[in-house]
């Protein structure tokens, strides 16, 4: 029986739900790609008010202090000596869950950071984990549909989280990271944070680098064991929020140190794994970490709505010095992220005051819109070029510019010499202790047994075959066990 067609909203046919429209292969992606707007631009108005993803979260203020020199890398002002200091806002929070569910449960973390530097605001929006489950973002609403309630039952269905597993192999790095020990974090302070997406600093004389961002927490990795977050999760739901600012309150200052791993722009088109893929880390033994500075929490926000709920991150706020990557992930969020908030909070969310610029001032035409406040008074314009002495644009770039070739359509990423969807999945795998390996497969097996077709559990499991023949062999034997009980 042969299945029936994919369509737009428009009912034109879909040719690719896997890749999104880039300028030639590995090239940024193309605003004309009308399947991938309209499937974020939908996305992102499912849910009013919470967030669709994200919504359960707490945050924090504090400061950034530059420890090391970087100088050669980056002309960021903020970045610019050592000693500096930036006021920054952190918004840790849960992927899945709704605004109200439970802090210690098995998903990965949102790591977001606002600095407020004088050249405006720079938004870095990570995770906890330094990879995720898709590469592309035509298929994150996929991705989170299948994570979240199903439309019928009301509730998470394994059948729907591991059949889309099942369907995209890229995801058995992540998923390998998630069902380890690090998978529940027993607080916001006790994990690291990554900006995941790889990013492009430029320095002084225009020489391009692609670099990725580790926030090591100073407190030391701590995890919790399914078993402790169960118990954790039913006696207090809110334990991460409680923590945190208890902590804070009592003076006891959460910090974590930044280090960058950092690529020069050459040597990206040979490096033996595709350096923009969302799924891939670049071995420590390959780039290694440089210490950059330290982050500082040191005050508990004073309305958690006015601050955390209509806190609003984009990772299209850049400053110079600071620019996108041709990571394709990246290039979605670029759009979907300031659209979220716009739908979200508003076209002038900018204008809050945990949104906007504290060492410098916003200059521009924008006028208007819902709980408009930015009148700026009868004599100020609102279009340029103008005889009115209104802002000007620089003529400087923020970063070096990406080249690109080839032909537009929604190509494939490109393969690199290394590159599949198991490599790095296998060598986590085989740097866990055994201990570590036991409770990796008990966590798989405990979600997959509960899947009630059997092609899904296949197909699952082939992935982890694939990672390494013992993982495979453990999580199936695992699974068997459990599903025969």
């Amino acid at each position: 029986m042969s299945k029936r067609v994919l369509t737009t909203e428009s009912g034109a046919p879909v040719a690719d739900n896997q890749n999104s429209a880039s300028a030639g292969v590995g090239g940024p992606l193309l605003l004309q790609d009308q399947h991938l707007l309209e499937k974020l631009a939908r996305f992102n108005r499912e849910r009013i008010p919470e967030r669709v993803v994200h919504a359960r979260g707490s945050g924090a203020y504090g400061h950034f202090e530059v420890t090391d020199d970087v100088t050669a890398f980056t002309h960021a002002d903020f970045l610019s000596e050592t000693g500096r200091r930036t006021e920054v806002f952190v918004r840790f929070s849960t992927v899945a869950d709704s605004l109200g569910g439970a802090d210690a449960v098995r998903d990965p973390r949102g790591f977001a950071v606002k600095f407020y530097t004088a050249e405006g605001n720079y938004d870095l929006v990570g995770n906890n984990t330094p990879v995720f489950f898709v590469k592309d973002p035509v298929k994150f609403p996929d991705f989170i549909h299948s994570q979240k309630r199903d439309p019928f039952t009301g509730r998470q269905e394994p059948d729907n989280v591991w059949d889309f597993w099942a369907h995209s192999p890229e995801a058995t790095h992540q998923v390998t990271w998630l069902m380890g020990d690090r998978g529940i974090p027993a607080s916001y302070r006790h994990m690291n944070g990554y900006g995941s997406h790889t990013y492009q600093w430029t320095n002084a004389e225009g020489e391009a680098f692609f670099v990725k961002y580790h926030f090591k927490t100073n407190q030391g990795v701590r995890s919790l064991s399914s078993e402790q977050a169960a118990e954790i999760a039913g006696n207090d739901p809110n334990s991460h929020q409680t923590d945190l600012l208890q902590a804070i309150e009592r003076g006891v200052h959460p910090s974590w140190t930044l280090y960058v791993q950092v690529m020069p722009a050459a040597e990206a088109a040979d490096y033996r794994f595709n350096p923009f893929d969302l799924t891939k880390v670049w071995p420590h033994r390959d780039y290694p970490l440089q210490r950059v500075g330290r982050l500082v929490l040191d005050r508990n926000p004073d309305n958690v709505f006015a601050e955390v709920e209509q806190a609003a991150f984009s990772p299209n706020n850049f400053v110079p010095g600071i620019g996108p990557s041709p990571d394709k992930m990246l290039q979605g969020r670029l759009f979907a992220y300031a659209d979220a908030h716009r739908y979200r909070l508003g076209v002038n969310h900018t204008l809050l005051a945990v949104n906007a610029p504290k060492a410098t001032t916003a200059r521009n035409y924008g006028r208007d819109g819902l709980m408009a406040v930015n009148s700026q008074g009868r004599y100020a314009k609102n279009y340029e070029p103008n005889s009115y002495d209104g802002p000007v644009e620089t003529g400087r770039p923020l970063s070096a510019p990406l080249p690109v070739s080839g032909h537009t359509g929604t190509h494939a990423a490109p393969q690199h010499t290394k590159d599949d969807d198991f490599v790095q999945a296998g060598d986590l795998y085989r740097l866990m202790s055994e201990e570590e390996r036991q409770r990796l497969v008990a966590n798989i097996a405990g979600g997959l047994s509960q899947v009630s077709r059997d092609d899904v559990i296949e197909k699952n499991l082939a992935h982890f075959h694939a990672a390494d023949p013992e993982y495979g062999r453990r999580v199936a034997e695992a699974v068997r066990a459990l599903r025969e009980d």
